[in-house]
């Protein structure tokens, strides 16, 4: 079969939409289908990457030219709307594809998978990423029932609905597509992965400092105060150090406020190479996953996947039913803060630092469980399964109340 694959970004590009789209591209090519991916020929806020140089065998690239990528909104909205111009016009003249698999950056490029449908007899299947508009009313960049909310998600909807079918990362993203009035039928649950092989298990650094990292994109739907509570809390280099790797919005209102506090035990980084990750994840204790409440079932933070395949474990600062507290809980490999809560999450640091048995007891669990559920192999055939190609893994995604092990 001919696969058309949709996203802004694409490997070497260091965006996880674009890592996850490669494992899926590899794995269609290998079973010996024709695939083809549409993606932006700029990197991913300010990212280097070979540009056309970058291959997987088997798979052709397009890259299309479009604005570059900021964290403006300016910057965005251009860089989305050029790239979105060029990916439907792909897709409508481009040639046929049998099934055409489109992610959600930019927001509504589902619109394009729709519309080969309908006008070329495509399948089409969504994997939301992020849930729009929703996600833009929850960072206020929308007011809710707005022109701008009904009008984005009028259109969301109307190729969801179109959809052949719906892949979302976790229970609550599906709760909410239904709660907009998607059949449930539709919606498959698939949660995200990361690659073991590329992430393994490094020894653990000396137990002081306790080195807690954050890792990936710090933008406007994750909690920055909770972090920035604890980080002035513990503001001892023999005891602990925070390292920051990644961009966003808030890494750099977060970099400010550091410097402005005159923070010492605080490093700040930018994206890390492929070949450097698991030697990345491998020099912290355990890591940092974050989420603003209104944002739960809109987003799912993937960092979780990254820091469980080099064997750590991870603390959240989230609500209960964000997809990295349910994985804490059913496999006893991290911990669940309240957002808002600086000074319970400087504690659990104070006794983890005490107790480093813990972490090394929870990154063993972590390891294991990913490597049960969340490996590559795992993760590409629950999306393969969805488009009909291959059985997904029996195993459910995580669960409130399932016991840890």
């Amino acid at each position: 079969m001919n696969f058309l694959l949709l996203n802004q970004f694409f490997p070497p590009d260091a965006a996880p939409t674009g890592q996850l789209l490669g494992d899926v591209a590899r794995a269609l090519a290998a079973q010996g289908h024709s695939v083809t991916v549409v993606c932006a020929r700029v990197p991913y806020a300010g990212d280097v990457h070979g540009g056309d140089t970058f291959e997987i065998p088997g798979v052709t690239v397009r890259r299309l030219w479009a604005a570059s990528f900021g964290y403006s909104p300016a910057a965005r909205l251009a860089s989305y709307a050029t790239f979105y111009a060029g990916a439907l016009g792909y897709a409508l003249f481009g040639p046929r594809p049998d099934v055409v698999l489109s992610l959600t950056t930019p927001p509504l490029l589902s619109l394009a998978g729709a519309l080969a449908k309908i006008l070329r007899g495509a399948r089409h299947f969504s994997w939301e990423m992020d849930v729009y508009p929703d996600i833009a009313v929850a960072l206020s960049v929308f007011r809710r029932g707005s022109p701008l909310d009904r009008a984005t998600g009028g259109l969301a909807d109307f190729s969801r609905r179109r959809c052949d079918g719906i892949i979302a990362l976790g229970s609550s993203m599906r709760d909410r597509l239904i709660a907009r009035g998607i059949p449930a039928d539709k919606i498959a649950v698939a949660e995200n992965w990361a690659d073991g092989a590329l992430i393994s298990p490094r020894p653990f650094p000396p137990s002081q400092p306790l080195v807690v990292l954050y890792s990936g994109n710090f933008g406007r739907a994750h909690d920055m105060s909770t972090i920035a509570g604890a980080v002035t809390r513990l503001a001892d280099p023999a005891r602990f150090h925070f390292v920051f790797a990644g961009a966003g919005s808030r890494y750099v209102q977060l970099q400010a406020f550091c410097e402005a506090a005159n923070v010492k035990n605080v490093s700040f980084l930018r994206y890390q190479e492929r070949g450097r990750l698991a030697e990345h994840f491998g020099s912290c204790h355990a890591g940092l996953v974050t989420q603003l409440p209104a944002t739960c079932g809109s987003v799912v933070p993937s960092k979780t996947y990254a820091m469980m395949a080099a064997g750590r474990p991870f603390i959240y600062a989230g609500p209960a039913t964000g997809v990295p507290a349910l994985i804490a809980e059913r496999f006893g490999c991290g911990w669940r803060i309240e957002p808002g809560d600086s000074a319970a999450l400087a504690d659990l640091l104070e006794s983890l630092a005490a107790q480093p048995e813990l972490l090394a007891a929870a990154g063993a669990r972590a390891r294991q469980a990913f490597l049960d559920h969340y490996d590559v192999e795992h993760g590409v055939a629950r999306i393969l399964g969805i488009l009909g190609l291959a059985e997904a893994p029996s195993r459910e995604p995580a669960k409130a109340g399932e016991a840890a092990r």
